[in-house]
C-alpha cells in the first residue's frame, strides 16, 4: 500500500495532537511546576532526598567494575579514528550487564537505580561519548523503557531478558522531513488479520544500524474496529522487509551507530504493539519523561572532565611570569566550568531521586535538566578550548603525533553539540516547558483564547478565570523571599551564605509567575507566537530550578560532612554567576529585538536581501534538501550489522 511521505496538516491539527499526546494530569506535586507559578515549594526538595543503603551499594559495586572496563578496555581514540566502536568492545559490556542497568534484576538487568544509571552513563560517556550515546538510546527510549511502563507481561517476558544481555534496541520517530511534528508522520502500519504492515522511511535511527530490536512509530489508519492514530510497535530488526539503507556521519559522535531505515510491507503481528492504537506519541512522551535526564548525565561527566583538564593545563602553561590560571581572564572561565559543574550535577542528581521515588512528578524538572545541561554542557566545552588556545582546537592525534599529550577537547566539543538537538532541541524543549508551565492557565482561561469556543463556554471561562486570579495574583506580591531571616539553615557557622540566594530564587519565581501573567493578558492567544518571550520565561525557570538544586546539594554534603565546605563555596559561585543571567534575561523579556527580528526574517525570505550574499561561492553538492521517503521497496544494500 503506498501513501504520501509527508501527510499534511494544518497547523491546529498538529498543535491537537501534540496537546493530545501530553500527560494532562497533575497527580503528584512538582517542584517545577509550582516554581512556574510562583509558589516556592523548597519543602518537596529540601531535605536533599537520599537512596536507599542497598540501593547504593549495589550502584557502587557497579560504578567499580564500570571503571575499571572504561580504563582498560575502552580505547577512545580508536573509535574516533575508526568511526566505529568494536565489537568487542560492545561484547564486553553486554558481558559486563551494561545493557541491563535499568533493567528489573527478575528478566535478567541489574535493576540499578535512576541515580545509579546516570552516574554509570556519565562515566562511561567521559571514556567514549559514543558508547554513552549507545547505552543511553538502548535503555532510556529504546525497547526496554516504554516495555517497562506500558508492555504486557507477554511483551516483557519476551523481550527484556534479551535487551539485558544480548539484544540492542533502537527507538525509530523521525522520519526524513518529520522531526518535532509528529502529525505529519508518513510512517503506515495497516491491520492485516493479526499483523500490522508497516510501510515507511525513518532517519537518525540511533543503534538503529546494529539494533537487534526496534521501537517503531507508525500511523495506524482509522478503519472499522480500529481507532488509529500514532501507535507504537516492537519490531524484529532482521525482519523481512527491514533495510537499513546508510549509516550516516556527524560532525562528532563518530562511532554513534545511526542510520536511515526502510519498512516494506514489514509484517509486525498485534501482540507486539505497545500500548492501544492512538497512544504512541504518548508512550514516547512518558517515556522521555525520564529518559530525558541521561543526556544532562552525561554533560555532568563532561564538565567534570573539562574541569580536569582545565586544572591541570592552567597551572603547567605560564604566561607573563604566572599560570594561566592567575590571568582573570583565563580564570573566570575555570570558575564558570567548576560552579556549572556542582550546579548540573545537583540539578541531575535531585531530579534522579525524585524519580527514583516516585513521589513527585518531575516532567518538568526532566526537561529543565536536558535544556540547561545541553546548552551548559556546550558552553562548558567551549570554554576548554578556549583555555586551551591552538592546542584546543588541534586534534588529540596531531598532538601524540608531536610528542604532547593527546587531550581531545576539540572532540567533546564536536561531541556535545548534538544534545542541543538530541531528543528535542532547546527551540522545541522551550516551546514543550512553557506549555507546562502555563498549564494553570489555560486550564481555567484557555476557553478565553479559543477562537472556536461559543460565547457561553467563553463566560463559563471567565468565571473560573476570575475565581482562580482573585486567589493567585494577592500571593504574587509578598512572600519568604521578602523577610531576611527565611531559609537561615542555608547559613550555617564557618560557611557561606546560601539564604540569599534562596530568597532571590523565592522571590523571582513570584515575579516570573507575574510577567506570565502579564504576558497572557497582553497578547492572550497570541501568546504561542511569541516564542522569544516563551523561551526567556523556560531559561528563567532553568537558572532557578539549578540555583535551588546547587544550595540544596550543598547543605547535604555539608550535613553528611562530604566537602561541605568546597560545596557551599562553588553553590555560592554559581548562585551568582547564575543571578546576573536571571535579571539579564528578566529585562529581555521586555526589553528586545524580537519584532524587529520578525520583519528582518520576512526581508530575508522575500528575497530582499540576496544582494548580501554575492561575493561567495557555494561548496555544497547537488541534490535536494530532503530525501524522497516514498514508501516502497529498498534499492539500497543493507548495511544492518548486528553484534552477536
Amino acid at each position: 500500500m503506498s501513501a504520501p511521505s509527508v501527510r499534511p496538516v494544518s497547523e491546529r491539527e498538529a498543535r491537537q495532537v501534540a496537546e493530545a499526546a501530553r500527560e494532562q494530569d497533575w497527580k503528584k506535586p512538582s517542584f517545577a511546576k509550582e516554581l512556574f507559578l510562583g509558589r516556592f515549594r523548597l519543602d518537596l526538595i529540601h531535605p536533599h532526598p537520599s537512596p536507599a543503603v542497598e540501593d547504593v551499594r549495589r550502584g557502587e559495586e557497579f560504578l567499580s567494575k564500570l571503571r575499571d572496563f572504561c580504563e582498560t578496555r575502552i580505547d577512545s581514540a580508536r573509535i574516533e579514528r575508526e568511526a566505529r566502536i568494536p565489537d568487542e568492545t560492545i561484547e564486553g559490556l553486554k558481558q559486563l550487564g551494561a545493557l541491563g542497568m535499568k533493567i528489573d534484576t527478575k528478566y535478567g538487568g541489574l535493576g540499578l537505580t535512576q541515580v545509579y544509571y546516570n552516574k554509570a552513563l556519565a562515566l562511561v560517556g567521559s571514556a567514549s561519548p559514543a558508547i554513552g550515546a549507545l547505552l543511553s538510546a538502548h535503555q532510556s527510549i529504546g525497547v526496554p523503557q516504554p516495555l517497562k511502563l506500558f508492555g504486557t507481561q507477554e511483551q516483557r517476558d519476551a523481550f527484556l531478558p534479551r535487551c539485558a544481555r544480548t539484544d540492542i534496541s533502537a527507538f525509530l520517530l523521525t522520519e526524513p522531513d518529520v522531526g518535532s511534528d509528529p502529525a505529519r508522520l508518513g510512517t503506515l502500519a495497516v491491520p492485516d488479520g493479526d499483523d500490522y504492515v508497516l510501510d515507511g522511511v525513518k532517519l537518525w535511527t540511533t543503534n538503529g544500524v546494529v539494533a537487534d530490536l526496534l521501537v517503531v512509530m507508525a500511523r495506524v489508519p482509522r478503519s472499522e474496529g480500529h481507532k488509529g492514530g500514532i501507535t507504537a510497535f516492537v519490531v524484529e530488526a532482521a525482519s523481512e522487509g527491514v533495510t537499513v539503507e546508510n549509516r550516516n556521519a556527524f560532525m562528532g559522535l563518530r562511532g554513534l551507530e545511526n542510520g536511515v531505515t526502510r519498512f516494506h510491507q514489514v509484517r509486525v503481528p498485534a501482540a507486539q504493539r505497545i500500548g492501544p492504537e492512538g497512544a504512541g506519541l504518548k508512550i514516547a512522551l512518558t517515556t522521555l519523561n525520564t529518559g530525558r535526564l541521561s543526556l544532562p548525565a552525561m554533560c555532568v561527566g563532561a564538565g567534570k572532565w573539562c574541569l580536569k583538564i582545565a586544572r591541570e593545563w592552567s597551572t603547567v602553561r605560564e604566561q607573563w611570569g604566572r599560570p594561566i590560571a592567575r590571568h582573570e581572564a583565563v580564570g573566570s572561565k575555570i570558575a564558570f566550568i567548576a560552579a556549572t559543574t556542582f550546579a548540573l550535577e545537583a540539578v541531575v542528581d535531585l531530579s534522579s531521586q525524585m524519580a527514583d521515588e516516585d513521589r513527585n512528578d518531575i516532567r518538568i524538572e526532566a526537561a529543565l535538566a536536558k535544556l540547561y545541561g545541553s546548552e551548559m554542557g556546550w558552553l562548558m566545552a567551549d570554554e576548554l578550548v578556549q583555555i586551551r588556545g591552538g592546542r584546543g582546537f588541534e586534534t588529540a592525534a596531531s598532538l601524540a603525533a608531536r610528542g604532547e599529550r593527546a587531550v581531545p577537547a576539540e572532540q567533546i566539543l564536536r561531541d556535545l553539540r548534538i544534545n542541543r538537538i538530541f531528543e528535542g532541541s532547546s527551540e522545541i524543549m522551550h516551546l514543550l516547558i512553557a506549555r507546562e508551565a502555563v498549564d494553570a492557565h489555560l486550564s481555567v482561561a484557555g476557553d478565553l483564547i479559543d477562537p472556536e469556543k461559543t460565547l457561553g463556554e467563553k463566560a463559563k471561562a471567565g468565571a473560573r478565570a476570575g475565581g482562580f486570579y482573585a486567589r493567585w495574583l494577592p500571593k504574587l506580591v509578598t512572600g519568604p523571599g521578602q523577610l531576611p531571616r527565611t531559609y537561615t539553615e542555608f547559613h550555617p557557622p564557618g560557611h557561606r551564605d546560601l539564604s540569599g540566594h534562596l530568597r532571590f530564587a523565592e522571590r523571582s519565581s513570584r515575579r516570573l509567575a507575574r510577567s506570565t501573567f502579564y504576558a497572557m493578558s497582553r497578547w492572550q492567544g497570541r501568546l504561542e507566537t511569541k516564542q522569544g518571550f516563551l523561551g526567556r520565561i523556560v531559561d528563567i525557570g532553568a537558572e532557578l530550578f539549578a540555583i535551588s538544586a546547587a544550595c540544596v546539594r550543598a547543605e547535604a554534603l555539608r550535613a553528611e560532612g562530604d566537602h561541605g565546605t568546597e560545596a557551599y563555596q562553588l553553590a555560592d559561585a554559581f548562585c551568582r554567576q547564575s543571578r546576573i543571567r536571571v535579571e539579564e534575561l528578566f529585562g529581555r523579556l521586555w526589553t528586545n529585538t524580537d519584532e524587529l527580528d520578525r520583519k528582518v526574517v520576512s526581508s530575508v525570505m522575500s528575497g530582499a536581501y540576496e544582494w548580501l550574499e554575492r561575493g561567495v561561492v557555494d561548496p555544497s553538492g547537488e541534490g535536494p534538501w530532503i530525501a524522497d521517503a516514498t514508501p516502497g521497496p529498498s534499492k539500497a544494500e543493507n548495511v544492518h550489522r548486528p553484534i552477536h
